[in-house]
């Protein structure tokens, strides 16, 4: 087996023949044969042992198996402790979750503080045929059905290519010892029911199976990169706009293409929504309509689907002194400067009349009843029928930002200045207020 793996990194994976590798060990079969196989090959690196605190003794045992490991290999070794049910009922996951959050952070951490260039973790064919039919079970879509990635940024899987059997093959054959996790046994998880009641009954019927699945999976992949292709040419179609307040979706173009909901799938399907009906719907709906994720938000907005980050801004108003020069704010940052004249127009530049104003001034999130004096006409206007006029849409409102003085619009900042402060012919002490 010690050819075969090194044919394959030669082959897959030269670029960490000469990084700096941490190598995550549990003290079960696969990991430590990947630290045996690693050692064989005089790669540079380095292990991490998490103890979950899970099965009391034999955690505790785990870890001193671990350590001897390494301390007859002559490896440097990193051991963490962590409250793993404890962090499970505060984050309101399972056990399960928990302990692949903690994991993979302390990974990151290690991997951040001391320089290591790549994290290699031990799974192996059987692994990713078990993650195939989870994911199969639960109805995921293409990306779920081609396997776990042999490269997902700096993660480096050089086992998937072998199967548990020829794991512990190798082992014995070398008389490598290593430690059998008690949980595994249990038919409990998801994962060990398939792993000790579906699978054999797969295999039975087709010893070839993990063979057979290898080359299902090829086929996959190649699908998916042709998925991708088109993905690719159809959003120069349907995406008219990306700037920092999100994507501007074209329904029209959505709509024209053969089956929509296939499309609309495969551009957002990165952004964390999971009740697909709803999102497809929006196509229909009326303006105003939206879905959220966890993480990011879509508004209907008349002939566009608007897509943007879910960012927690807190509703504070700036008070802003005579003297102050400049303020940060979350749009940008507000400069004020006297100025001998006015020079030149632009969305985000304003020349006001400072004898017009009371200090302190106000920087606020617009609210409902607001009303303004536009510059360049006569009369007042609510700003709910300015964003009107202007079409303005939800992300648009949401974002507006005010200077006020005593309570008054003085500028709808990045757009429209109020008639009641803007310079005249009269005016000799002007203010120049910019947003950068």
């Amino acid at each position: 087996m010690i050819k075969e793996f090194e044919n394959h990194i030669n082959k897959e994976f030269f670029f960490i023949k000469k990084a700096k590798l941490l190598i995550a060990i549990s003290g079960g079969l696969d990991s430590v044969v990947l630290t045996h196989l690693c050692k064989q090959l005089e790669l540079d690196m380095a292990l991490a042992h998490c103890n979950f605190n899970l099965r009391g003794e034999e955690s505790d045992a785990d870890e001193a198996f671990v350590m001897q490991l390494a301390e007859d290999l002559d490896l440097e070794l990193f051991v963490e402790s962590f409250e793993t049910e404890n962090y499970a009922k505060a984050h309101k996951i399972s056990t399960q979750m928990a302990a692949r959050n903690l994991r993979y952070e302390w990974f990151d951490e290690l991997v951040m503080l001391l320089d290591f260039d790549y994290l290699l973790t031990a799974h192996h064919a059987d692994d990713n045929l078990e993650t195939f039919l989870i994911n199969l079970s639960r109805g995921t879509g293409l990306d779920g059905l081609t396997g776990i990635p042999e490269v997902n940024n700096n993660i480096v899987r050089p086992l998937l290519i072998f199967s548990r059997d020829t794991l512990e093959v190798y082992a014995n054959e070398k008389q490598i010892a290593w430690r059998e996790d008690s949980s595994n046994t249990t038919t409990k998880y998801l994962r060990n029911k398939l792993r000790h009641e579906v699978i054999p009954i797969l295999k039975g019927i087709n010893p070839q199976l993990l063979q057979n699945f290898e080359k299902s999976q090829n086929y996959l992949k190649d699908a998916r990169s042709i998925i991708d292709d088109r993905i690719d040419d159809v959003s120069h179609q349907v995406i008219d706009d990306i700037d920092n307040d999100g994507i501007k979706l074209n329904i029209a173009a959505i709509q024209k293409l053969n089956n929509s909901n296939a499309y609309l799938y495969e551009l957002l399907k990165d952004y964390g929504f999971t009740e697909w009906n709803d999102v497809y719907s929006l196509l229909e709906a009326q303006s105003g309509k939206l879905v959220v994720s966890k993480t990011h938000r879509l508004v209907k907005d008349r002939t566009h689907l608007l897509l943007n980050e879910i960012v927690d801004i807190e509703n504070t108003n700036y008070n802003i002194s005579e003297n102050d020069k400049e303020i940060q704010t979350p749009f940008g940052t507000l400069f004020f400067d006297e100025a001998d004249a006015i020079f030149g127009k632009r969305t985000n530049l304003l020349y006001i009349d400072r004898t017009k104003l009371k200090f302190p001034l106000t920087l606020r999130k617009w609210e409902k009843g607001d009303y303004f004096y536009p510059s360049g006409m006569t009369g007042k206007k609510k700003l709910s029928k300015y964003f009107k006029d202007e079409k303005f849409s939800l992300i648009d409102k949401e974002n507006v930002w005010l200077l006020c003085s005593d309570g008054d619009i003085v500028w709808i900042i990045n757009h429209r200045a109020d008639n009641r402060f803007v310079t005249d012919k009269n005016t000799q002490d002007i203010l120049k207020v910019e947003v950068k």
